[in-house]
Parts: structure tokens; sequence; C-alpha cells
């Protein structure tokens, strides 16, 4: 049995990525880090990533373009457990509500288990964000609902529309002044609909662009839409956010490898492939349209 691919990983503390994998029951994590060269080559079929830190019992083959990386049934399984699926409103964790900065006019609302810190904003590749309050689920969940309709931000924003804009970020202040503007306009809302068991933290913005080394991945060109057997990825790592690593390939520009896609497929060494894809990809920021091989 090889290694499968689980995908990328942001710890709890400020450390940077980490790709995961597992073989049958044992797991293990790879740092990555900006400026080496990375690389791999698919083999074989994609099979089902599993649930809840199980594998799939019928190793079912799933589909190269799909971020979820699960057969119908592990897919319902790992949502029947869910927080965002409100299916377990009696969870006693204290939970945090957030703001999350994308991009110029790209802002959510959500919530995370306090216990996870920062890392789910890392993971969805937020370049800023304000923690808002902190409290039971049910309360943080009320909050989010009513921050979405009175403050009119999504509680999801697609990855293609994040990746678009992150060669071309505003200076820190003025990312942190959008997020400051719409935190003022939550605060205003307490007493309002702003749920008495839920605690009011303080603005404060954390800037990601740092730990994402978004400074060095000016103009990301591509993005993997899909792997293949057989098929190679290689170059040098110059930034991750999100799910996202930002290759360098060079003479042939910078490619988006969302790992996502990763997961599922078993990994071999690039060997003497160079710099460069042969999987399919598109443009970034450039719609639907896929032209093949890159």
């Amino acid at each position: 049995m090889d290694w499968q691919c689980t995908g990328l990983r942001w710890p709890e503390d400020s450390g940077g990525p980490a790709l995961g994998w597992r073989k049958g029951t044992r797991t293990r994590s790879s740092p990555l880090a900006y400026g080496t060269e990375f690389g791999f080559r698919a083999a074989g079929e994609r099979r089902c990533s599993g649930a809840r830190g199980n594998a799939c019992p019928v190793a079912a083959v799933v589909p190269a373009t799909s971020t979820g990386g699960r057969c119908a049934e592990c897919g319902r399984l790992d949502r029947a457990h869910s927080v965002a699926a409100d299916t377990i409103p009696d969870d006693p964790r204290t939970y945090r509500v957030y703001l999350a900065w994308f991009g110029p006019g790209m802002v959510k609302v959500g919530i995370t288990a306090e216990e996870r810190g920062a890392a789910r904003l890392r993971e969805q590749g937020a370049v800023v964000f304000s923690w808002l309050g902190r409290g039971p689920l049910m309360a943080a969940r009320r909050a989010e609902e009513v921050l979405r309709a009175a403050l009119g931000v999504p509680d999801r924003i697609p990855y293609a529309r994040k990746r678009a804009v992150r060669a071309d970020l505003p200076a820190p202040g003025e990312r942190a002044a959008e997020v400051a503007e719409l935190y003022g306009k939550a605060a205003a809302l307490e007493g309002g609909g702003w749920p008495e068991a839920l605690e009011r933290l303080p603005f404060g913005a954390v800037d990601h662009a740092g730990i994402f080394a978004l400074g060095a991945a000016s103009g990301p060109v591509r993005a993997v839409t899909g792997l293949v057997d057989g098929g190679a990825v290689a170059g040098r790592l110059v930034a991750a956010a999100g799910p996202d690593l930002h290759l360098d390939t060079g003479a042939r520009g910078l490619v988006v490898v969302d790992t996502r896609l990763m997961t599922g497929w078993a990994l071999t060494a690039a060997g003497a492939a160079p710099a460069g894809v042969d999987v399919p990809t598109v443009a970034v920021g450039g719609g639907a349209a896929q032209d093949g091989l890159f």
C-alpha cells in the first residue's frame, strides 16, 4: 500500500504549511519550506480520502477534478458530523465568530472552534482577519446569520476568486481598514440582534500575508485543475495560502496547485521531470475555459 496524500495542513500555532499523508492507519506530515524545490508525480487512480480520519472501506475511485476527494458515502458521513451543517447543535465547545478578508470587497463572516485558534483562517486563505466574539455554538451561529444579513457579506467565497486577487493586494493598512470598518458596523449591532450569550471581542487585525509569503507570489498565471496517472508537477515553492501551493516553474511561469486535488492520490518523486506541469491547467481569473496540458 502506498502513502496517500491527505492535503495541506496549517498548524494551530503560527508554523508554516505541511502536507499530510496516510498509509492504512498510519499518518505523517511533511513540513514545506518556501524557496525549496517541490515536485511529485501521480500514480495509479485517485481513491476516496475517507471521512473523519478513517479510510474509505471500499477505496472508491473518485474524479480527478473533485476538490472534496470523497465518494458519496464518505461525503455523507463527513457532513453528518459537520458544524457547518448544523448537525451537532449540542457541541459543548466554545466557538469564535470572525471576519475574514481575502481581497478588496471580499470579506466573509464565519465561526470556528476556539481551540483551533487561527488555523481555520489559514486553511481558508484569509489574508486578514479579526475576531468578533466568543461563546456557545448556537450563539455563534446566530451571530453569524445576523451579521451576514446586516453587513451584506457571505459565509463562503469561492477559491477561484481568492486566487484571482492575490497577485495584486493593496497595502496592509488598506486591508486592515476594510476589516475595521465592517467590525465597527458589527459592533454597533450589539443589543440589536447580537446574541446575549456571545461575548464581544476587541478588534485586532491579524495579517497572514507574511505567513503565506504572498509578496513572493506575484502573478500566478495558471492553476492545476486535476491530476492524471503519470502526470508530474515540479517547481520552486514560493508561497502557500489556504489549500494552495504557488510554484515558480521558471520559463513556464507561476502555477497554483490546489492540494485538495492531491488528496487520495499515491504520489511519487517527480524524478528528472523539468520544472513545469504536464497535467491540465486553467488560467487564474480566466473563467472556466481550459486548454489542456501546460
